[in-house]
């Protein structure tokens, strides 16, 4: 069953104040990776606030379903995503990047509801698979999210995860590529061409699933359809934008990791329909 009318419209209103939320805390910390934090908005929404079975009063629960952010650097939006499920104080955006602070500019295990530490490219996917066969091991019902960057692709180790995981019949592991198609230095294939993605992920073995992963509806139809899939790990390719929401920062690799002025934080605000 696709997402209600009514849930939809609440989700896509969850995802615009979350990038004003993020986009505000960035701008607060004078450091961040605002790019990439707002490609992956959908979907890290979507797998928090509908699909997950996440609760902050049972963080050890064994049964609960395991997220790893393997692209570290989109962090706010995972924090801002916390919060809304109460792992976190609903005040605690402002603390971003500050000494002392449980918002570290990457996952840390120090923060509630993070299931494992991110900021190396690359070891993601490797650690969210063993999750995901220990789990199989104890008949777990729980189900493992990987969320990579496509920048990330570049490094090998991501491939090693990818041509083991079949192996194993790891039907519960879903990876999902933010192919946003820009990383730190410019494009994806200007810096290290990966031409047919959805090929490569075949090849390794897994089931491949593409969709717009701007879109609510598209996303949580691949989600199921995963959910669905029982011969192996699935992997779902979703078509971001860079920067999404904000015109002057969609597409731009000067925006990965760029702190935020003044000026330009009223701009993206307003174009996100905010108050400032």
């Amino acid at each position: 069953m696709p997402l209600t009318n009514e849930r939809e419209a609440e989700l896509t209103e969850q995802c615009r104040q979350f990038r004003i939320d993020v986009l505000t805390a960035i701008h607060g910390a004078q450091s961040g990776h605002p790019g990439g934090s707002l490609s992956v908005c959908e979907i890290l929404t979507l797998l928090y606030q509908e699909v997950m079975n996440v609760d902050a009063k049972k963080p050890d629960d064994p049964n609960r379903d395991r997220l790893v952010l393997c692209k570290g650097h989109a962090a706010p939006m995972l924090y801002r995503n916390l919060i809304e499920k109460g792992f976190l104080p609903k005040d605690s955006m402002a603390t971003l990047r500050k000494i002392d602070s449980q918002l570290q500019g990457h996952p840390s295990m120090h923060t509630p509801g993070v299931e494992m530490p991110s900021g190396p490219l690359g070891i993601g996917l490797s650690a969210a698979q063993g999750m995901a066969l220990g789990l199989k091991l104890n008949n777990s019902p729980a189900r493992v999210y990987a969320v990579l960057g496509d920048g990330e692709l570049d490094e090998g180790t991501a491939w090693e995860a990818a041509m083991s995981a079949p192996k194993f019949g790891l039907d519960k592991l879903t990876a999902i590529v933010d192919w946003n198609k820009v990383q730190l230095d410019g494009t994806t294939d200007e810096i290290m061409p990966i031409r047919d993605l959805p090929a490569k992920w075949r090849a390794f073995g897994w089931n491949v699933i593409r969709c717009d992963g701007h879109d609510l509806q598209a996303f949580y139809k691949a989600i199921e359809d995963a959910k669905a899939f029982k011969d192996g790990p699935s992997v779902i390719i979703a078509d971001t934008v860079k920067g999404k929401g904000v015109s002057f920062m969609e597409g731009q690799a000067a925006w990965h990791g760029k702190a935020i002025p003044d000026e330009d934080l009223a701009k993206a605000i307003a174009e996100l329909g905010g108050d400032r």
